[in-house]
């Protein structure tokens, strides 16, 4: 069940069109990951909806909350080294081609800490494929 949520979730951060038809199932697993990493960071949900538009909050409990998401999903380190191959791997096969130019030139953007690896990579994420990019 673990693997089907971490294929699902980043299928969500990656691409807005994975939401249309969701399963109840995999509507209350998000909705999971996201109340878990709110409750753990304490983000706002404004600079949540404010980054699915492109405009990422300067604040240090959202950037940690983009880190939570990754390490629910074992695509980021205690280091905040994003692991490539993991997030592709947990891809959704559909979306794998093109998402996995965007992960591979993103890389890890590295900032002064793990929690600000994680919001550089996907302001990356999100400035590569705009079209493409959602955050739970």
């Amino acid at each position: 069940m673990l693997r089907k949520f971490d294929v699902f979730v980043l299928g969500l951060l990656l691409t807005s069109r994975g939401v249309s038809g969701l399963s109840e199932e995999m509507q209350e697993l998000a909705d999971m990951l996201h109340a878990t990493c709110v409750h753990e960071t304490g983000a706002r949900q404004d600079d949540i909806e404010n980054a699915r538009k492109g405009i990422f909050a300067e604040d240090e409990k959202f950037k940690c909350y983009i880190k939570c998401i990754m390490a629910q999903m074992a695509c980021i380190d205690e280091d905040g080294i994003i692991d490539e191959d993991a997030t592709i791997a947990v891809l959704p096969e559909e979306y794998r081609n093109q998402a996995e130019p965007v992960i591979k030139k993103c890389g890890t953007k590295k900032g002064s800490n793990p929690c600000e690896n994680a919001w550089l990579t996907h302001k990356c994420y999100q400035n590569e494929a705009p079209e493409d990019y959602f955050l739970v």
